[in-house]
């Protein structure tokens, strides 16, 4: 099993800047793949971004050239760097993990607010 650990969330003026953090401990050696997602009030999560163990990244059109996701290997975490944030950025944030096998872990999220 993995155990996943966001930090970072909170109210943020529009224009601002926010850095999430996902710890993961447990079976860390057979993940493939960490992302992060989101979901907004009455809708549907949502991928925001992805990166695969060869460091290969995949992110959202909706925050491209915006938010960067990044990891540090020793540490175990996985970085969420987001710019210039608007007000439809507005969700909670949640870390996934999915391993070798397939399964797929998730955290129980961080809430981001954008707002004046």
């Amino acid at each position: 099993q993995v155990q996943l650990v966001e930090s970072g969330g909170g109210l943020v003026q529009p224009g601002g800047s926010l850095r999430l953090s996902c710890v993961a401990s447990g079976q860390i050696f057979s993940i493939n793949t960490r992302g992060w997602y989101r979901q907004a009030p009455g809708e549907e999560r949502e991928l925001v971004a992805t990166i695969n163990r060869y460091g290969i990244t995949n992110t959202a059109a909706s925050v491209k050239g915006r938010f960067t996701i990044s990891r540090d290997n020793a540490k175990n975490t996985v970085y969420l760097q987001m710019n210039n944030l608007k007000p439809e950025d507005t969700a909670v944030y949640y870390c996934n993990a999915i391993l070798s096998t397939s399964s797929t872990y998730w955290g129980k999220g961080t809430p981001v607010t954008v707002s004046p």
